[in-house]
């Protein structure tokens, strides 16, 4: 498909105000082996995860706001639309999510702005924004997220006279897995619209381990509907041990291939299977297609890597840009990893003013 018209993408998800702790920073760059580890250990978190925040991990957010720190506009599918944005045409992008009535509402809102992204949260009286503990270890990433507002969108807002005529417009639906621990109506309303129409795409994410561990159920009752899915080998993974069965052992290729192969509920489209790892290269498997490809990253120096978090929604951001503007797969995956590029040279998941544009490697 081609890009024509306004807000041709809607993304779907958990709005967050990352606070970013900025121990690593008073080192050079990523030398230090020791950055945030205080922290890592004090709140029993793994060095590179994303989990739902409990109640003994309540404290670490003051903890963060105590130490020199950052404030980024955060939430995975909220990142993905603010660099989908940066690449597409003006007014091309829609994000929907919950916010409360608050400060970091407005911070979020203004972010939001300056990238040139609409967003239409519902907003919640009684819950304040959500956040995400964002501690750097390296190049690992450790993220805490205290859902708050972002736990209360409901299906009414989605289905509201103000929000559905935008739903209906829109030709590509993005929807992060982290909220399927949100509304999963919500999401399988954007899935069911997209098989209801040839020319509607559904992509999902499936954003960190614990989504297919914990969230199997309603994650597989979107399976049907994904023309993309997207996430990295670490996801992969843990949903081919949640699957079971003959993924048992499996390497990322071949698990590529299996969740290719899935029943598809418009079997017109090929689902596409995304999973990046890191440096290594991403691979690729295409429904009805027995080669799974691998494409290499975007090499970059040393000392112009400044910060990961965020790296994995920048490239969904460049990736899904270039499904919105009908481009080749390949081009596709290429526009995912220059925008992956250009925010790991960034603190947090932010990408660099004035803007870049694209060029094909």
């Amino acid at each position: 498909m081609g890009s024509t018209g306004e807000y041709q993408l809607l993304c779907l998800e958990n709005p967050l105000l990352d606070i970013q702790a900025e121990e690593k920073y008073a080192w050079n760059r990523f030398d230090s082996p020791n950055s945030d580890q205080s922290l890592l250990k004090k709140y029993e978190l793994k060095a590179n995860d994303a989990i739902l925040a409990e109640d003994k991990h309540m404290p670490l957010y003051e903890d963060v706001l105590s130490r020199k720190h950052h404030l980024i506009a955060g939430g995975a599918a909220q990142n993905t639309a603010r660099g989908a944005q940066y690449i597409l045409p003006p007014k091309s992008v829609l994000y929907i999510g919950c916010v409360g009535r608050d400060e970091y509402a407005d911070l979020l809102r203004s972010a939001c702005d300056k990238a040139g992204l609409r967003v239409e949260y519902r907003v919640d009286e009684s819950q304040p924004t959500g956040k995400c503990g964002v501690l750097i270890n390296g190049s690992d990433r450790s993220l805490c997220t205290h859902l708050a507002a972002a736990n209360e969108y409901k299906l009414e807002h989605l289905k509201s006279a103000e929000i559905w005529p935008l739903v209906q417009k829109a030709k590509v639906y993005y929807v992060g897995g982290f909220h399927l621990t949100v509304c999963p109506p919500a999401i399988m309303t954007l899935a069911e619209e997209s098989a209801a129409h040839p020319d509607k795409i559904f992509i999902m994410n499936l954003s960190a381990p614990f989504i297919p561990q914990f969230f199997k159920k309603p994650l597989d009752e979107t399976s049907p509907y994904w023309d993309y899915v997207i996430g990295n080998e670490t996801e992969a993974m843990a949903w081919a041990e949640a699957e079971g069965g003959e993924l048992k052992g499996k390497g990322i290729k071949e698990i590529a291939a299996y969740m290719a192969g899935l029943p598809k509920k418009v079997e017109a489209r090929k689902r596409i299977v995304v999973i990046t790892q890191g440096t290594d290269p991403t691979v690729v498997a295409v429904q009805g297609e027995k080669e799974v490809k691998e494409f290499p990253v975007h090499a970059i120096e040393k000392e112009k890597l400044f910060d990961t978090n965020g790296a994995g929604d920048a490239f969904a951001g460049g990736f899904v840009a270039g499904v919105v503007e009908g481009k080749s797969l390949e081009e596709s995956i290429d526009m995912g990893k220059w925008l992956a590029k250009l925010s790991i040279q960034e603190l947090g998941p932010q990408f660099p003013f004035p803007k870049q544009t694209y060029s094909k490697a």
